[in-house]
C-alpha cells in the first residue's frame, strides 16, 4: 500500500502529520503493516502478497492458485487460460483455477492482454481494515468502566426496531453483563479467547458492536464471526456468507473491513452481490469503514456508490492521521481514542512501536481504548439506525438523511461529519437535546 507524500493532503491545516514519538510515520506505518500481514499470512490458507519483492510496498493480498470471474466471462475466459471452475459462488461470479501453465499473476496478465483489465481478478483477501491497520492502533487499557462516546439516552431515537448485522470477529456473550448494560440483547457468534494471551484482532467485533449500541440502545444488533483467520477472510467467501446473511433481512450492514485491490478495481464478488442481491433489498444500508492508509486511493467495499463509507475524526475535530479521505469517502465521525468493552486479560503488543520493547498490558476492568476507522463506522452505523425508530424511515433513507444532515456540519478541508444526537436533526420537537 504506497504512502507517498503525494497522497496525504495538508492543505486543511487539520490533519495531524506526526510520526509516532518522533519516527517518521510512513517508515512506522510500512513496520506495523508488515506485523499485519505475517499475521495475515500465517492464518490464512494460501494468502499472497503482491509485489512478492520484499522491498517493495504491499499493494494487496490475494488467495494463490484462484482467479474470479463472472460466469458470463467464464467461456473466453478458459480459452485464454484454460482451468476449471473450483466452485460457483453467488449468482453471476465463480472462482477458477487456472490452467497447469499459468500462476495467478500470469493468468491475470494473460486475461488483460486478451480481454481486458476488468475481467479477471484475484480473490483479494478483505480483513480487519488493513496498513495502520483498523484498528490504526492495538487496544489500550482504560482505567474508568465508562464508554465513550456515552450511551445515548434519546427518547425518541433510540434505534428501536431496527436490525444491524455486524460483519466482523464475532461476539463474546460473556461481556453483556450489569457493567456492559448497552450490550444487553446483542447476539452473534461467539468468539473464543485466552485470557492469558489475548490474541490480535479478539473483542473486535464485541467491541464495535458496543459502539453502535452506545448510538442505539434499543437496537437489534448481531455480531457475524466472518473474519475470524488473524481478522481475514477471502472475497469468495465472504460474499457467501453475507449473501447467506441477507436471508434475515438486516436494515443495516456495519463491515469495519475492506482492502486495496489490484489496479484499484472494485472487488468484483461485491459487485455482483450488489448487482444480484443487495440492490433489490430497497431498504437495506450498508455502512463501511473507509480504511486506514490516510490515502486517496480507493478502499473495497468503502468505495462503491452504494456504500456508505466513513472516515475518523480525531477528538479535537481533525481528520485522524491515519484515516483515509477524498471525494469517495462519504462522511467522518470519531474514530480516534474510543472506549468500549473489551475482555479482560493480558494482552501482547505485536506492532511497533509498542512491540519494539515487547511492551504488554493487563486489562482489569474489561474496558479498552482503542483508534480507527473500524469505530468511526458503527457509530454511524448507530445514528442511522437511531433516526430509523425516530422517523420511520427505512435503513438506506436513514443513511440518506443522516448523509443530508452531516454535509450541512461539514468542515472546511474534511467534509460531512457525524456526531452523536444527529438522528433526529433538525426536528425542533423530538427534545433528544434537552
Amino acid at each position: 500500500m504506497k504512502q507517498s507524500n503525494d497522497n496525504i493532503d495538508n492543505s486543511s491545516g487539520k490533519s495531524n502529520d506526526a510520526g509516532y514519538d518522533g519516527e517518521d510515520h510512513h517508515s512506522l506505518q510500512q513496520r506495523r503493516l508488515k506485523t499485519q500481514v505475517d499475521i495475515i499470512l500465517s492464518e490464512l490458507e494460501g494468502a499472497v502478497v503482491y509485489p512478492p519483492e520484499e522491498s517493495a510496498e504491499m499493494e494487496y493480498v490475494y488467495r494463490d492458485g484462484r482467479i474470479l470471474v463472472r460466469d458470463v466471462d467464464l467461456p473466453r475466459v478458459q480459452e485464454v487460460v484454460g482451468g476449471r471452475v473450483v466452485e460457483p459462488l453467488i449468482n453471476g461470479v465463480s472462482a477458477l483455477a487456472p490452467g497447469d501453465d499459468f500462476n495467478t499473476q500470469t493468468a491475470l496478465q494473460a486475461i488483460d492482454a486478451a480481454l481486458g483489465i476488468n475481467i479477471g481478478h484475484p480473490d483479494h483477501a478483505v480483513w480487519i481494515v488493513p496498513a495502520s491497520a483498523c484498528p490504526a492502533t492495538e487496544p489500550n487499557p482504560v482505567p474508568h468502566p465508562n464508554p465513550d462516546p456515552a450511551v445515548r439516552r434519546d427518547r425518541c431515537c433510540d434505534g428501536t426496531g431496527a436490525f444491524v448485522s455486524v460483519v466482523d470477529t464475532g461476539y463474546i456473550a460473556a461481556l453483556a453483563d450489569p457493567q456492559h448494560g448497552w450490550l444487553a440483547g446483542v447476539t452473534g457468534d461467539p468468539e473464543a479467547y485466552d485470557p492469558n494471551d489475548i490474541g490480535p484482532y479478539v473483542g473486535h467485533g464485541t467491541f464495535v458492536a458496543g459502539v453502535l449500541r452506545c448510538m442505539a440502545p434499543g437496537a437489534d444488533v448481531r455480531v457475524e464471526g466472518f473474519l475470524t483467520h488473524g481478522g481475514a477472510i477471502y472475497e469468495s467467501e465472504i460474499v457467501q456468507q453475507l449473501n447467506d446473511s441477507l436471508d434475515d433481512m438486516p436494515d443495516i450492514i456495519s463491515m469495519s473491513a475492506g482492502c486495496t485491490t489490484r489496479n484499484n478495481l472494485p472487488l468484483l464478488g461485491f459487485q455482483v452481490l450488489w448487482e444480484q442481491r443487495l440492490q433489490y433489498l430497497k431498504g437495506t444500508a450498508v455502512v463501511v469503514a473507509a480504511g486506514n492508509d490516510r490515502s486517496r486511493k480507493p478502499f473495497w467495499p468503502a468505495a462503491f456508490p452504494w456504500a456508505v463509507s466513513v472516515g475518523a475524526l480525531e477528538r479535537d475535530g481533525s481528520r485522524a492521521r491515519f484515516s483515509n479521505f477524498g471525494s469517495w469517502v462519504d462522511v467522518y465521525a470519531l474514530g480516534g481514542n474510543v472506549v468500549n468493552a473489551y475482555p479482560n486479560g493480558t494482552y501482547r503488543y505485536r506492532e511497533p512501536p509498542e512491540s519494539d520493547n515487547g511492551k504488554v498490558a493487563q486489562f482489569v476492568n474489561a474496558m479498552s481504548e482503542w483508534s480507527g476507522t473500524s469505530f468511526s463506522t458503527p457509530l454511524v452505523a448507530g445514528i442511522i439506525a437511531a433516526r430509523m425508530s425516530h422517523t420511520g424511515e427505512s435503513g438506506r433513507q436513514a443513511a440518506d438523511a443522516v448523509l443530508r444532515i452531516a454535509r450541512s456540519h461539514a468542515e472546511p478541508g474534511i467534509g460531512a461529519i457525524a456526531e452523536p444526537g444527529m438522528a433526529c436533526d433538525p426536528d425542533p420537537g423530538c427534545g433528544c437535546r434537552d
